[in-house]
């Protein structure tokens, strides 16, 4: 199965990857070290958290090399842009009280709200998907459902 990332979200992950293998493993194996040479380990709780640890980062790393190798970066020059799709930026008016916000639509591990990024699997992405300028998406929120119409789309 793929794993869809941007160029950016490609390039963060290895940057990621890397500083957890060139600094976060070598710490960890000098805090396994430190613990063992103080004496017993069967009754050892720094060496017991650091050898658990070191099996969480080791994990971390697993899970992070397994989605770069699935990766495929999306080419932003064939996506339509003339409907939602994912980096789509979209401006939207919410129908019941003429508010407006703007989201970018990104693959769900780029998702960052702060950064008005939400993802195409979120409840919004998936109803905003395949939308034009002009259209109304009925999206089921917790509360019930709220009408946005699209108002400005863009790359």
């Amino acid at each position: 199965m793929s794993t869809y990332l941007t160029q950016e979200g490609l390039d963060k992950l290895k940057a990621d990857l890397e500083r957890l293998k060139r600094f976060e493993r070598p710490a960890i194996s000098h805090q396994i070290a430190e613990a063992r040479d103080k004496g017993d380990l069967s009754e050892n709780a720094e060496y017991d958290a650091a050898k658990e640890a070191q099996g969480l980062l080791e994990l971390k790393i697993s899970k992070m090399e397994a989605i770069l190798s699935e990766a495929v970066v999306i080419d932003e020059s064939k996506l339509d842009t003339d409907r939602v799709l994912i980096l789509t930026k979209v401006k939207l008016k919410n129908q019941a009280n003429g508010m407006e916000v703007e989201y970018t639509l990104v693959p769900e591990n780029e998702a960052d709200l702060k950064a008005k990024k939400i993802s195409v699997e979120s409840p919004i992405g998936k109803g905003l998907l395949g939308k034009k300028l002009g259209d109304i998406a009925e999206i089921q929120v917790p509360s019930g459902v709220v009408k946005f119409e699209v108002v400005a789309l863009g790359r």
